[in-house]
């Protein structure tokens, strides 16, 4: 009897199992035929009703037109921005869609140029001449102080040669010269020798500036260059000059050739300001090389690239054009161009360390 129960119990779960197995199948194939029926709708569009009223079609037949030329026109917007940045037709802008950099250009014109070396010197006076005592001795008396003029073959001081046990008359100092006292570096009472200098006079109606030139520039150096001298007691003004002696030897020790200049006005002619004193500090700038009607550019323009010196000009759709350029003399705010750009080309003097050949620009004054 209890064999009995235990087939029947396994032959309901049976029937279960595989009815519960036929009513999943049964779903899963529904879902499938509906998912067909509805790919199939959605593939085939219904063909639009147009009624014929004036005014060209019904008002659902009008919208579908606007609907599909909006797609169109999507269509194309989207094309145009693949290809030009998103920019409307017509309106791209030169160099691909890429942002203007912003720069400032300079015109090359012919100009002036100099080359010059800045040097340090003294201001001398003309004829300066140390004046001597004929024996040594002590100085008894001092006829003349620093700022004196004197002229030739007048007294300026006695020295008393004598000694313990000997008595000498005092021996006079005579001017060599006729010019100003300078230097004054002895005192009454001072023991002093024939070599002993008791007075430096000069001529400060002519006054020099005395400077040594390094070897390397010796080449340029010549009579008549010109200058322009600066001094720390004059400040903000410049005084012209040109060399007016030229050492005919450099000195071995130093390596360097002694120079003189005079001062001069504009056309010119010596002249001496009053506000020049001897033995003034000067700063010298020296011109040692001259060129007019050559193409120049401003230093600023020109970069220097592993060993080659570029610019950037600018064509007439504002592209940035890179060019290798040769330069000549220069100065503190100028290149000479002897070769690479031509006159009237624009040339980036300002924004330039960022640019690329081909890059678009937008110029600022």
């Amino acid at each position: 009897m209890k064999k009995k129960h235990v087939i029947q119990g396994t032959t309901i779960l049976s029937a279960v199992i595989i009815g519960l197995i036929m009513l999943f199948a049964a779903l899963i194939a529904s879902t499938i035929i509906k998912r067909g029926k509805e790919a199939n709708t959605s593939a085939v569009a219904p063909a639009p009703v147009t009624a014929n009223t004036p005014g060209g079609g019904s008002s659902e037949g009008r919208q579908g037109r606007q609907d599909r030329q909006n797609n169109t026109q999507g269509g194309q917007q989207a094309q145009g921005g693949g290809s030009g940045g998103g920019s409307p037709a017509g309106s791209t802008p030169a160099g691909g869609g890429r942002n203007a950099a912003v720069v400032q250009v300079t015109v090359v014109e012919p100009g002036t140029i100099e080359n010059s070396v800045v040097i340090n010197g003294d201001v001398l006076a003309q004829n300066q001449i140390s004046i001597f005592p004929t024996m040594g001795g002590k100085l008894v008396e001092a006829r003349v102080n620093i700022g004196d003029r004197v002229s030739r073959g007048k007294i300026v001081a006695m020295v008393d040669p004598s000694r313990p046990g000997e008595v000498y008359r005092h021996s006079p100092v005579v001017s060599t010269i006729e010019g100003t006292v300078l230097q004054a570096p002895y005192s009454i009472g001072d023991t002093v020798s024939a070599q002993s200098a008791l007075y430096v006079l000069g001529d400060l109606a002519a006054l020099r500036v005395e400077t040594f030139i390094p070897e390397r520039f010796v080449s340029s150096v010549k009579l008549g260059l010109n200058a322009t001298v600066m001094f720390e007691a004059i400040p903000d003004e410049t005084f012209l000059a040109e060399v007016d002696e030229v050492s005919p030897v450099l000195d071995p020790a130093s390596r360097t050739l002694r120079i003189r200049l005079r001062f001069v006005d504009r056309q010119g002619m010596a002249v001496i300001d009053p506000r020049i004193k001897a033995g003034m500090f000067a700063t010298i700038s020296l011109v040692t090389r001259t060129r007019t009607n050559v193409p120049v550019i401003p230093r600023s323009s020109v970069i220097n690239t592993y060993g080659s010196w570029i610019v950037f000009t600018i064509d007439e759709q504002n592209i940035a054009r890179r060019r290798t350029v040769e330069l000549g003399i220069e100065n503190e705010t100028l290149f000479e161009v002897l070769n690479g750009v031509d006159m009237g080309d624009r040339v980036v003097s300002a924004g330039q360390n960022f640019l690329s050949d081909g890059d678009p620009v937008r110029i600022v004054e």
